[in-house]
């Protein structure tokens, strides 16, 4: 077997790509997660986040991504009909059969001269599709990809899943770096075949192996798509503003975070799983999207995603001076996290299609 490169080479595009248009969507309600402690422990010790986003009985990954990818277009200056591909990356997407890209560019006036396509890589899909839309553009095949990472996460009733499983995501055009908001520098992707969640086909809940999530799972990969893309730019956490993370739950974002040498105040804008939880394959890229709102031109972020199964994808952007003229065009992510709805645990059931009737 061959030795695995020892330095191994960052993902650049043939030219430069950014995001010229970007737009979060968090559905109004939220469970706490005191109530889920309540209904299956009697208490709330060790609660792993205060509360999470769930969607109404009229939103699934279809709807949102569309409200999502409304307001990326508000922010990127160009006409839907210059979008030449649209990319949901999710666990959830409404059909088994039948894509959600070909609705969502349906509803915002992409098609029909569009690609459109789905994608599934646990948590990282989002990220998946934003690889693809780096590539299709930096090739120049194309000047505009839409890459959405949006989920409505389930977790069986009284598993762990279910304190942290919540909904929303967010959306991202991708365009020419000298349009854009942000531009990458460069990205990498770190992948294993390590099963630590997991869903077969007809089942209606994931699976999860406890003691693979943290060491051999998120942190191995996290930490290993991080060092080599800063290994390889010869950067520290010390020459980036922010960090995001993928966001499981509180605790695995900041322990990785700190061991990446990176201090509460860089993570701080765009950890935003204590108030909706796990977004799933939208987690990573909605505390983007919360980064992108207070970000000032210069700024350096580093954009780490983890996706089960395994794999990380890390990104290192820079905002540039349209940032700040253009980024006032839609609803800020704080401002769907602050239009809030409590529900208790009977409501979620109904929502989420918990009860059998």
């Amino acid at each position: 077997m061959a030795e695995p490169h020892s330095h191994p080479s960052l993902l650049r595009p043939a030219r430069p790509v950014g995001i010229v248009g970007y737009g979060a969507y968090v559905p109004r309600y939220r469970l706490p997660a005191s109530e889920v402690a309540r209904i299956w422990k009697g208490g709330e010790d060790g609660l792993p986040i205060l509360e999470k986003a769930v969607a109404g009985l009229d939103e699934d990954v279809i709807t949102m991504s569309i409200e999502a990818s409304r307001n990326a277009l508000a922010r990127s200056a160009i006409l839907a009909q210059q979008i030449r591909a649209v990319w949901v990356g999710s666990e959830s997407h409404p059909y088994a059969v039948k894509p959600t890209s070909t609705v969502v560019a349906e509803a915002i006036g992409a098609t029909p001269h569009t690609l459109a396509a789905d994608w599934e890589f646990a948590c990282k899909a989002g990220t998946e599709a934003i690889q693809a839309a780096i590539g299709f553009v930096g090739s120049s095949m194309a000047d505009y990809a839409l890459a959405v990472g949006m989920d409505t996460a389930q977790g069986r009733p009284g598993d762990a899943l279910e304190y942290t499983a919540g909904a929303g995501g967010a959306a991202l055009i991708l365009g020419p770096a000298e349009k854009a908001l942000a531009v990458f520098e460069a990205s990498y992707s770190y992948a294993t075949d390590t099963p630590d969640f997991w869903r077969r086909s007809l089942e209606r809940y994931p699976e999860h192996a406890e003691r693979f999530t943290g060491e051999p799972a998120y942190f191995k990969h996290t930490s290993a798509a991080a060092e080599a893309l800063m290994g390889a730019l010869g950067v520290t956490a010390k020459d980036f503003r922010f960090a995001v993370f993928h966001q499981p739950n509180t605790k695995f974002p900041q322990r990785a975070a700190k061991s990446l040498g990176f201090t509460p105040d860089q993570i701080e804008a765009g950890l935003l799983v204590p108030w909706v939880g796990n977004t799933y394959a939208g987690s990573a890229l909605l505390g983007l999207t919360a980064i992108l709102d207070v970000a000032e031109p210069g700024d350096r972020i580093l954009l780490v995603s983890y996706g089960s199964g395994a794999g990380s994808d890390a990104f290192s952007l820079t905002a540039t001076d349209q940032l700040p003229d253009r980024r006032g065009s839609a609803p800020s992510t704080r401002d769907y996290i602050a239009r809030r709805t409590q529900v208790d645990y009977a409501t979620y059931a109904r929502y989420r299609g918990k009860l059998a009737t």
